[in-house]
């Protein structure tokens, strides 16, 4: 509890709420009690304002352009961890011991293959869906041969969930691209590590050796981290809502990947890609930028500045780095994206247009490119990101459902349509 109040005055009538104090961060004014004291709602379209749970995973500063995973900077995480150890601090909440993270790593090792009768749903789709489309129903339809982890009161459960969620979307996300592009699935290979066994299974034919290059494979896992979790964004909020009804784990994590295919949200960085293509040279840059700036144009830069970071995106200098280690190791350093790319953030960050408005480049203005290099087509962006989240969806899930002031979700509205009205027979209505 907290000795700070918030006095409202509604009228002749003041009433006081608890101002609660996290960690770091703004207070947030508890307005639990707000309906009964004064028979009043707040309004907050987007929920911008209002925090609808308490977490100790993951804080974002965006002033300061600052991610923490459980305290730890991302960007220290993105250089000296890898995706399975930050997964086991996102889920256990500290780093783990050497025996933990092999324990941890043997686990997830052993559930990366899927059920041998989930072949037939990829079969189902068409040719030429999108691996999102087909993402998303195999997620869900997971729930139909697990049944032994669908108990979410039991620990037990919840963890084997947990854990096979982790493990079999990589599997997932691989046959969703193998199918879109006709080749046969690639089972997973033990021996191989989760972004290497990723790659296998993408790039991989039953033809012919295929030796997964480490620079690609930790470039890989450094985009598997840095989207690993981010705090209260769209769709870990749907993955909160969709279980705040007891929903089972696999129905509440397709509910986020659906969330996430919103081009608003996942398709950030086949955006910032398409947009980079369309600009095509460096010499164009100058009338893009015009027509970024001109209110009356709705034309858009892609990739740039971020709903919640008001500085620069602490994950996009490591996407930076990264894009030039992958992009030197294919032989295109010199590829005109990377240029385009980088005159781009060279001028968001001098010109006094994008200064004022804190544009700096974002996460997605790079990730599309590396992306790309390694030889993902577009449709396959958000596929991954998806992949990269499962496990901050996973957590924060679990987190919810351990929660003793857990509630369904039911937010209010302000209602704008008719009154009651009676109704009137069809020879009635003029």
């Amino acid at each position: 509890m907290t000795d700070k109040m918030a006095t409202l005055t509604i009228g002749d009538n003041v009433y006081e709420f608890p101002v609660l104090s996290g960690t770091v961060g703004p207070d947030v004014i508890d307005i639990r009690s707000l309906y009964a004291k004064t028979g009043c709602f707040t309004y907050d379209p987007g929920f911008t304002s209002t925090a609808a749970c308490d977490s100790t995973i993951t804080y974002i500063d965006g002033d300061k352009g600052e991610l923490l995973y459980r305290g730890y900077p991302i960007d220290e995480l993105a250089e000296k961890s890898h995706y399975l150890e930050v997964c086991y601090l996102l889920l256990y909440g500290e780093l783990p011991t050497e025996a933990q993270m092999i324990d941890f790593e043997s686990r997830v090792t052993r559930h990366t293959m899927i059920n041998e009768q989930m072949q037939f749903f990829f079969r189902g789709f068409r040719r030429d869906a999108h691996p999102m489309a087909v993402v998303c129903g195999v997620v869900g339809a997971m729930a139909a041969f697990y049944h032994d982890s669908l108990d979410i009161s039991d620990p037990e459960q919840r963890e084997i969930a947990s854990v096979r969620m982790i493990a079999k979307m990589p599997t997932i996300a691989a046959m969703a691209y193998k199918y879109s592009i006709g080749q046969p699935f690639v089972y997973p290979r033990n021996e191989l590590d989760y972004a290497a066994n990723f790659l296998h299974m993408c790039f991989s034919v039953p033809a012919e050796k295929y030796e997964v290059n480490p620079i690609l494979s930790r470039a890989m896992d450094r985009i598997f981290t840095l989207h690993a979790d981010h705090e209260q964004n769209a769709s870990t909020s749907t993955v909160r809502l969709s279980g705040s009804s007891d929903a089972n784990p696999f129905a509440c994590i397709a509910a986020g990947v659906a969330c996430l295919w919103g081009p608003a949200h996942g398709g950030a960085n086949e955006a910032a890609l398409n947009m980079l293509r369309q600009i095509g040279s460096v010499d164009r840059i100058p009338e893009y930028v015009a027509r970024a700036k001109d209110k009356n144009d709705p034309f858009r830069l892609m990739g740039f500045g971020h709903r919640v970071y008001k500085n620069y995106d602490p994950r996009a200098k490591v996407m930076q780095e990264t894009a030039h280690e992958v992009l030197g190791l294919l032989g295109v350093e010199n590829n005109e994206t990377l240029k385009v790319a980088q005159a781009l953030e060279k001028i968001a960050l001098e010109d006094e247009y994008f200064v004022e408005r804190k544009l700096y480049p974002n996460v997605d203005f790079y990730s599309g490119i590396i992306l790309d290099a390694i030889g993902f087509p577009t449709s396959m962006f958000t596929a991954i990101f998806a992949l990269s989240r499962t496990v901050g969806w996973i957590a924060q899930w679990k987190e919810m459902i351990g929660d003793p002031q857990k509630k369904i979700g039911r937010p209010r509205q302000l209602y704008q349509g008719q009154g009651s009205r009676p109704y009137v027979g069809v020879d009635g209505r003029g």
